[in-house]
């Protein structure tokens, strides 16, 4: 009987919640990301930070995770997509306020450009609550169109919004 080897996948998530019990959301996402996903090899500390575009909301916690998995972008998008719905997400105002919100940063150095999935995530560089934590776990990435390592995009990162260590 031949074995088969699917070809594993190296990807960033970055996932935040400003909604209820911000912490658990993100645990339980974390937690249900494996069954559906593929396995998380890293996670960041979990950070704090104002909401960013509409700023009239409560606070975000923001955190990254390093996920080995088989899908495709599509499937992975797909996957994470219901994650976010079996957790209560609701899509009624942009950068509104969320129980959880799952963003695919990168995915090996592949890009895609379609409507429904940008990768590299188009705005990371242009956020701190994404690149700190997202430095946490891989300061040498090198972002596959920009051509800077994620600490250079920190570096040269615009946004100025405060983001600290979140502790509970």
């Amino acid at each position: 009987m031949a074995v088969i080897f699917e070809p594993m996948n190296l990807a960033y998530l970055s996932l935040g919640s400003n909604e209820g019990d911000r912490v658990l959301w993100l645990e339980t996402a974390v937690g249900m990301i494996p069954g559906s996903c593929g396995m998380v090899l890293k996670r960041s500390k979990i950070y704090e930070t104002k909401a960013w575009g509409i700023t009239e909301q409560p606070d975000f916690l923001n955190m990254v995770v390093c996920l080995e998995t088989i899908k495709t972008p599509g499937e992975l998008l797909t996957a994470l997509l219901d994650v976010e719905t079996r957790l209560g997400r609701h899509r009624t105002v942009k950068w509104g306020p969320r129980t959880i919100d799952i963003d695919i940063l990168l995915y090996n150095d592949v890009i895609v450009d379609k409507p429904e999935l940008k990768i590299p995530h188009p705005f990371m560089q242009e956020r701190r609550f994404t690149l700190i934590p997202l430095a946490e776990l891989a300061p040498n990435y090198m972002h596959p169109t920009l051509h800077k390592t994620i600490t250079q995009l920190l570096t040269d990162c615009p946004d100025e919004l405060e983001v600290r260590e979140y502790v509970g």
